[in-house]
């Protein structure tokens, strides 16, 4: 017999002292593999609508007693990957189209020519300037030793690695939810407000340190909460190694390896703490041997460009750089996936704490929360800060986020059916995607610097001294003046023994030799340069090409260097 809901009579309530006696040890014994699910569910009945506490009623019922529900039952079936499949594929091949397109970040200039550089043979810090840890330009030079120097094929991997990313993250979503038939749900969720982040493919598709930074800090938080479950120190110096070499990437991720070794420390299971702690340190001290080789042939020219010019020259020149940080601390507010994916946030945050979950993944949980934290404080404090080094906490924003997509859809609508759910946020994602890349549908590609380098080869005799922004000097593979591998060097007022050491021009030398005519062309590409080209009257000939102009053929008037 059945009740006028249609539901089984025999399960249509269940009685009180089945409720409380919901425990983790008739779950095991039940055969569940999810008790956050049930947990959840038993929660939830008691809030419920009537049909819905009907039908989650008799879920729960289903999960410790299957006899009695008999075959009427609903069951959980495997969901089907297909869609999954087919929704990444897509991003897979719209990420890599962009690559080739669109992205372009005009500070990625110096990152690939030093790439470039180090796969000729010269090193950083001791053969040239650059501001940055190395390992994401090593990284970048042994795929040019590969496959060429060319910024396609870089723009191809950083691509494919951040899309490595993403997969991890949507993966871990998929085991995560609380209710099986939301876990394809769930990975969509990661796509959308991960893979589909503008800040993802802006900056996810260039030679800069992001992608490959995104990846290890997602594979070393992936493998942490593994490790703590793990009797062996291996895993917890693999852990500590990605952490290091995110570092070692960019410093924007220090901070991530000390919440990484402190989580770990606090939740360990299994093995010793200490000797676990010190195979992570060990692993980190790995990851920076590089560097430390460098630090040994060079410690001056080191720290200086690691350390000391971002904490004493970075904010030279930049007399609103304050009011600047002050924007970017509450530009998220005018950005739509920015917001959306806050917002989600705070209600999983909500949603964590009014749900029983384990122990075990509440750390996981908690963990996430931590590193989004420490990523956003110490970034605030990179003086002057950008929003695209926050691109770092979008992945564990994502985890929260997915949960509070699955609280605030299966409250809103209907909790068997995900289907409407998502189609709304994939949808909203793509529009706040497709908006983001048709405002910067004007922006410089390296399409149009191509246009410039293809200029200044034809006027420009072979081999002759040139003046170029970093991105001329990879396309042409010019011969570079020493001194002007990294353009932003030349703002620094030191010491002419200091300047020799760190091989930095200043812009006042920079100036004089221009007028003294010892480059037959010049490229430029900064407004302000551009016009002091101009009032200069060195070159006779001067090409436009939207933001960069190429000038040419000294004036008769022109001093010519002996």
């Amino acid at each position: 017999m059945r009740s006028q809901k249609g539901h089984p009579q025999s399960s249509v309530t269940v009685s009180s002292n089945r409720q409380s006696a919901i425990g983790n040890r008739q779950f095991l014994s039940a055969g569940v593999e999810n008790v956050d699910t049930f947990r959840y569910l038993h929660q939830a009945g008691a809030t419920a609508g009537p049909q819905r506490r009907i039908a989650i009623e008799d879920l729960l019922a289903t999960a410790i007693h299957p006899a009695d529900a008999g075959e009427s039952a609903p069951r959980f079936p495997e969901p089907r990957l297909r869609p999954l499949v087919i929704g990444f594929a897509l991003l897979a091949a719209g990420l890599l189209a962009y690559s080739q397109t669109i992205a372009f970040h005009w500070d990625e200039g110096f990152h690939i020519l030093t790439a470039h550089l180090i796969d000729t043979g010269k090193r950083p810090y001791l053969d040239f300037f650059f501001p940055q840890t190395p390992l994401n330009a090593y990284w970048n030079a042994a795929w040019m030793a590969i496959f060429g120097a060319r910024w396609r094929m870089v723009h191809v991997v950083a691509a494919l690695v951040t899309l490595g990313s993403v997969l991890l993250m949507a993966q871990y979503l998929f085991a995560l939810a609380p209710d099986p038939r939301w876990r394809r749900a769930a990975a969509f969720a990661a796509l959308a407000l991960f893979g589909l982040h503008s800040l993802v493919w802006e900056f996810g598709a260039v030679s800069q340190a992001y992608p490959l930074c995104l990846l290890l800090v997602v594979a070393a938080f992936r493998l942490s909460i593994a490790a703590v479950d793990r009797p062996r120190i291996g895993m917890s110096a693999l852990v500590g190694f990605l952490a290091g070499a995110a570092a070692g990437s960019s410093l924007l991720t220090a901070a991530v390896a000390p919440v990484l070794l402190v989580w770990m420390w606090l939740y360990n299971r299994a093995g010793n703490r200490w000797t676990k702690a010190a195979a992570f340190m060990a692993g980190a001290a790995v990851a920076c041997v590089p560097i430390l080789v460098l630090f040994v042939k060079g410690p001056q020219q080191v720290i200086f460009n690691i350390f000391k010019y971002h904490s004493i020259y970075r904010r030279l020149d930049w007399e609103g750089a304050t009011a600047h940080d002050v924007g970017v601390a509450s530009d998220w507010l005018n950005s739509s996936p920015s917001l959306l994916l806050v917002l989600l946030a705070l209600a999983g945050i909500v949603f964590i704490r009014k749900s029983e979950f384990l122990p075990a993944r509440r750390a996981e949980l908690r963990l996430c929360l931590w590193i989004s934290l420490a990523v956003t404080v110490e970034n605030m404090f990179a003086h002057p800060t950008f929003p695209q080094y926050f691109v770092f906490i979008i992945p564990f924003l994502t985890v929260l986020a997915g949960l509070g997509f699955y609280a605030v859809a299966a409250r809103l609508g209907n909790p068997h059916q995900p289907l409407a759910a998502v189609i709304l946020l994939m949808v909203t994602a793509v529009l706040c995607l497709g908006n983001s890349i048709y405002e910067d549908r004007d922006s410089y590609t390296w399409r149009k610097l191509e246009q410039v380098a293809k200029k200044m080869k034809e006027v420009t005799p072979k081999g002759a001294p040139l003046l170029a922004p970093e991105q001329i000097y990879f396309l042409t593979n010019w011969p570079i003046p020493p001194g002007m591998e990294h353009e932003d060097a030349h703002k620094l007022k030191l010491a002419p023994a200091e300047e020799a050491k760190l091989h930095v021009v200043s812009k006042a030398e920079v100036e004089q030799r221009v007028k003294s005519g010892e480059f037959p062309t010049t490229v430029s590409c900064d407004d302000d340069e551009t016009s002091d080209l101009d009032d200069w009257d060195v070159y006779s000939q001067k090409a436009e090409f939207d933001r960069c102009n190429v000038y040419w053929q000294f004036k008769k008037n022109t001093a010519k260097p002996k």
